[in-house]
């Protein structure tokens, strides 16, 4: 298995530079969503003092035409700031700033679905939505070989991985734990973490988070993954079917409830919400994937604890269902349900977005309504 070139370089001597002190300076660390819709980009700058809120943070801008989100006659893209984290990398009073991206007349890039999102929590906020995505990835080398997979082979079939404990069953358990104590270090709502059914595939948790603050934890929580892994000279991926065959897809399984789900009797408002979604399959289908279904299409297969990409099921503790309701959920009436729909390369944004549509804002057809 192949990894990085910049993995072998010294981390003891760059430490050594880490230490030195920064005087009255704070490096901020911008991060956006590229062209694709999944890739992440950053640049860092300096500012003279800490800051306390997002409206302490300048805008700044960047180059469009090379992360395929402008031409080059016409390249420069906005960075909002958005929400602002510590930095797990550089420590205090470092910041990492996730940014909202505009195009040169000020609207929102076409892969900046967070705008609209967050238009859309606005409308629902007295009904407390609240969010828990479990986002699935695997560690691979930077050759695209599982990590820890035998060169010319495959390990033993799917079985003992899931949750396991053991050198022969957990592959790359460094990873994980470096990205669980620097997601908590940074304020992300991280939950829990676990072992898949894959070899080399992990899964963390973020939430409960509301409203718009699900789209922002989790892609900073990616993010933070990424340079985890960049520092073992790995990569992880965020592929809903990363290996073909007899081998488990990857999903972002997606937690949804509102106040009146959580209390006594919600099981009847959860009921109503499942009744909506499925008459909406299909739109939900094109907003779970940044390429409008074709990667989970490779993943909803009917097998591997999926369901099937054309069709709409619900169950109590169904894991080949679109919908599951936790068997606790279903016998205390009250809770929250799990859309199993969403790839692992979803963007939150879009997927929050269209469960309130459809949910709470009673939307019906294949196309979002205008507000």
């Amino acid at each position: 298995m192949a990894t990085s070139s910049s993995a072998t370089l010294s981390k003891t001597v760059k430490q050594q530079y880490m230490e030195l002190p920064q005087g009255d300076k704070v490096q901020a660390m911008y991060i956006w969503i590229d062209g694709t819709g999944e890739g992440l980009r950053c640049k860092t700058r300096t500012l003279d003092f800490e800051p306390k809120s997002i409206e302490d943070l300048p805008e700044w801008n960047f180059d469009g035409s090379s992360t395929s989100q402008s031409e080059g006659s016409n390249s420069d893209m906005y960075l909002m700031p958005a929400a602002m984290f510590r930095d797990p990398f550089r420590k205090d009073p470092n910041k990492l700033v996730l940014c909202d991206v505009l195009k040169y007349n000020r609207k929102p890039a076409e892969t900046n679905l967070r705008i609209t999102c967050k238009k859309i929590m606005e409308m629902v906020e007295d009904q407390i939505p609240w969010f828990g995505m479990e986002q699935e990835y695997t560690i691979l080398g930077t050759d695209g070989h599982p990590f820890g997979w035998p060169s010319n082979g495959f390990p033993g079939p799917q079985g003992p991985y899931y949750c396991g404990v053991g050198a022969d069953k957990a592959y790359g358990r460094d990873v994980v734990e470096a990205h669980y104590r620097a997601c908590l270090y940074a304020g992300v709502d991280i939950c829990g973490t676990n072992a898949e059914v894959m070899p080399a595939q992990w899964e963390f948790q973020v939430g409960p988070c509301e409203g718009i603050n699900m789209g922002d934890h989790l892609w900073v929580a990616r993010f933070i993954l990424h340079r985890v892994c960049e520092d073992f000279g790995v990569v992880a991926s965020f592929d809903p079917k990363p290996i073909p065959g007899n081998w488990n897809g990857a999903g972002c399984h997606t937690n949804f409830s509102t106040k009146e789900m959580r209390e006594e009797g919600g099981l009847k408002a959860i009921e109503e919400s499942i009744e909506k979604l499925g008459k909406r399959h299909s739109y939900h289908i094109r907003a779970y994937d940044p390429k409008g279904g074709l990667d989970n299409a490779r993943r909803l297969t009917g097998h591997h604890e999926t369901s099937n990409i054309h069709e709409f099921s619900a169950g109590v503790a169904n894991r080949g269902a679109s919908i599951r309701i936790p068997r606790m959920v279903g016998q205390e009436k009250k809770g929250y349900f799990e859309d199993r729909r969403p790839s692992a390369n979803c963007d939150p944004y879009g997927v929050t977005e269209a469960l309130i549509r459809t949910c709470l804002l009673s939307e019906e057809g294949d196309e979002p309504a205008e507000y």
